[in-house]
């Protein structure tokens, strides 16, 4: 019997090319480029007026903010390296002395005048003007193909509003969560039946078990390699940010932008602490010479506690995410369960411990430490310290878009000499 769900196997694979952010951006920067080049060629007196389509590619960016600032810098680099330019030609004209000058003074102004990643163009410029004969009209044909691909590039934003990347980075957010939860899960299992599972890494069939100081380190580096994902998670939270500014189809902005942030603050440091958790196993294990890290009993009890700590984070993660009033009524109900479980596994893994530190007093200090590292990523998901987190952060905000507003409103007082 045929599958019924491949004719809809091109709409799936639509809908995954137009939520890719990549995809948009090719065939975005295609399209502006192109029509930029059409525009130069019938205003330009360049034969190919190359500059205008350059210009556009490296202004169309995937959002709209982006866009904008990329053209400010760009049209800002090549006029000041077109300036430059006409004054060493009518100065000294072009020599290999003239030449070093111009690159010097192109690449120091270009810090100055804060073009950024531009910083080169202003000497390309530059240079690509002192080198021709005719440098007046050659420089002017370089600063209208770069202004022609720059309002094109933007125009094509404005017109053609890129999508708002929440979503992607929402996804990013949930993913992150689910792959501490992954990593809280093979920990407990591993501390639940430490003999039932093979080295990472190992084939198919019976393998000796590693020693458990092998198997925490093991697991230590995974917790380490969280790092590069958290990065990932921030690069597309950023650009998630950037086309919620000025995008006219959102509102309520720069909520979402403190929302998502501060989320992904939480899982950052929740990251952190689970680093620790596994290097304070790491430790233990050493201690204990190859021997089970706990009783039968307590690592029963450690197993359910980072399971439901694991559960507890992902909750967080859609809690974060949820575009819904519904949605997230529902995300925080069930996080609020979910924390009160995880608190309740934790206080009997925590008596269990006390047991297990009266028949090894001198690994009281690690166990502790255990306990320590569960309660801060516990407090962290905390839904009462999430709301003051937020508080704090929309404050910070008010405050930091009033000093801007009082600091342009006294240079305007200045301007009108009052």
């Amino acid at each position: 019997m045929p599958h019924r769900s491949a004719p809809f196997a091109p709409a799936r694979l639509w809908e995954r090319w137009r939520r890719d952010p990549a995809v948009v951006q090719t065939v975005r920067s295609t399209a502006a480029a192109t029509i930029s080049y059409v525009v130069a060629l019938g205003l330009s007196s360049e034969p190919a007026p190359l500059t205008a389509p350059l210009t556009a590619l490296l202004v169309v960016q995937v959002t709209l903010y982006s866009t904008l600032k990329t053209s400010l810098r760009r049209v800002n680099s090549v006029v000041v390296g077109v300036l430059i330019a006409i004054a060493f030609s009518v100065l000294v004209g072009l020599t290999w002395w003239s030449l070093a000058l111009v690159i010097l003074a192109s690449l120091v102004v270009g810090r100055f005048v804060r073009v950024e990643e531009f910083v080169p163009e202003v000497a390309i410029s530059a240079m690509l003007v002192l080198g021709v004969t005719q440098v007046a009209d050659t420089a002017w044909d370089r600063v209208l193909e770069t202004l022609i691909g720059a309002v094109v590039g933007l125009l094509f934003n404005v017109v053609l509003v890129p999508p708002v990347w929440v979503d992607t980075a929402g996804d990013s957010i949930v993913d992150l969560a689910r792959q501490m939860r992954r990593l809280l899960l093979d920990i407990g299992d591993e501390l639940a039946a430490p003999d039932a599972f093979p080295p990472p890494g190992a084939t198919d069939g019976p393998v000796p078990s590693p020693a458990p100081a092998e198997r925490a380190a093991a697991r230590l580096h995974e917790a380490r390699r969280l790092d590069n994902d958290v990065a990932d998670v921030d690069a597309a939270l950023r650009q998630a940010e950037d086309s919620l500014r000025l995008n006219p189809r959102v509102k309520e902005g720069l909520l979402h932008r403190i929302v998502l942030r501060t989320g992904l603050d939480t899982l950052e440091i929740s990251a952190v602490v689970l680093r620790v958790l596994a290097r304070t196993l790491t430790d233990l294990a050493k201690q204990r010479g190859g021997t089970e890290l706990f009783r039968r009993d307590t690592s029963l009890a450690l197993e359910e506690t980072l399971r439901a700590l694991g559960d507890t984070l992902v909750s967080f993660a859609v809690l974060v995410t949820s575009h819904t009033s519904t949605g997230a009524e529902t995300a925080e109900g069930r996080l609020s369960g979910e924390l009160s479980s995880a608190r309740s596994a934790r206080n009997r893994a925590a008596g269990l411990l006390r047991e297990e530190a009266r028949h090894s007093p001198e690994l009281w200090q690690l166990y502790g430490a255990l306990l320590a590292e569960i309660d801060r990523v516990l407090d962290e998901l905390d839904p009462d310290h999430r709301g003051r987190r937020l508080m704090e952060e929309l404050d910070r905000n008010t405050q930091a878009r009033e000093e801007r507003r009082r600091r342009v409103t006294s240079f305007a007082a200045r301007a009108r000499g009052e």
